[in-house]
């Protein structure tokens, strides 16, 4: 079955995924999996506020690392682009306290960090993000100095 929504995805038949996931969700409604691969499918059709319940369904329930990442990163992405900033804040924070390595976090969280408007804590998180992840010599040559002025971006001297 997952073989065949991975393939539905891909040839962003969209809406047969949703329905294949409904159909599926019926039979077993308790499998963390399927809900998170529901909730894909809402984020796919743009149905965010629809897909929040089983992203939080899934991570209830219990999912493997790879599959509980992305629907952190999922719930909190939705909950931001919902305007529930709060919750994106908490779900963010969560998972960097879980998955302390992953650096995409960061990045979403610099996103809520914008929108509360907290623009010197945002940038700061975000170029720590990128110089940690970065492969770019060009970036990496000015690391130190980045790092440096990430939390002194208002400063004049």
């Amino acid at each position: 079955m997952l073989e065949t929504l991975m393939k539905l995805r891909e040839e962003k038949r969209f809406e047969e995924a949703r329905d294949l996931m409904e159909r599926t969700l019926e039979r077993e409604p308790d499998n963390a999996v399927y809900q998170y691969q529901m909730a894909w499918c809402y984020d796919n059709l743009g149905l965010e506020k629809e897909a929040v319940p089983h992203y939080e369904l899934a991570i209830q329930i219990g999912l493997p690392a790879k599959e509980l990442e992305g629907a952190y990163l999922g719930l909190g992405s939705t909950y931001r682009v919902l305007g529930r900033h709060d919750e994106a804040a908490d779900t963010l924070k969560e998972a960097m306290f879980v998955f302390p390595k992953s650096e995409t976090f960061k990045v979403f969280y610099s996103m809520v960090l914008y929108n509360f408007g907290q623009y010197q804590q945002a940038m700061e998180v975000l170029l720590h993000a990128l110089v940690h992840t970065t492969n770019d010599e060009s970036i990496l040559t000015y690391k130190k100095a980045i790092l440096f002025y990430s939390d002194k971006l208002d400063q004049v001297w």
